[in-house]
């Protein structure tokens, strides 16, 4: 199944300039939503004990990645959302700077773990993320996504393997 076809651009999205990569009709399709979840599972080959998803569009697939790999799933959510103790970093968008937050005991020293979300952009997300794992003293041991924009240059702020269903 092609599932770019179920990738939808959104021009001048989330501001002037932006062609946000729109998820939505993947999701309303079950059976490409299911392809999807597959082949994001396919892509991990080493065993892990977390993984991260980050808000919002990450959840999605990574509590099924998890599920279905047999580890526990961590949400990495904005400031302010998360209801106990946490620890957060502040990061740059494609259109702006944002914090992100973690529980202090999400992860423990040692844990491997693997970072989903569904779109690699510019990478300041996903480093931003990364710095998280690491300050608890998680392994990160892959990252995906269902989509790279290459051009945006996002895999080379990550220092570890990036994996995705498609590049753009």
């Amino acid at each position: 199944m092609d599932l770019e076809k179920f990738i939808r651009d959104i021009k001048d999205f989330p501001k002037k300039g932006i062609v946000f990569k729109d998820i939505t009709p993947l999701l309303g399709n079950p059976e490409a939503f299911k392809v999807c979840a597959d082949q994001l599972v396919s892509l991990v080959d080493v065993n892990i004990d977390k993984v991260v998803g980050v808000e919002s569009r990450g959840f999605f697939f990574g509590g099924l990645i998890a599920q279905k790999l047999n580890a526990g799933f961590v949400p990495v959510r904005k400031k302010g959302k998360l209801p106990f103790d946490v620890i957060e970093v502040s990061y740059e968008l494609e259109y702006g700077t944002d914090i992100l937050q973690i529980h202090k005991d999400a992860i423990l020293k040692g844990e491997k773990v693997l970072i989903h979300d569904d779109i690699l952009a510019t990478g300041g997300t996903a480093k931003a993320v990364c710095e998280l794992v690491e300050l608890l003293g998680g392994e990160i041991v892959q990252c995906n996504f269902i989509a790279v924009l290459d051009f945006l240059e996002g895999k080379e702020k990550l220092n570890y393997p990036v994996k995705s269903l498609m590049n753009y």
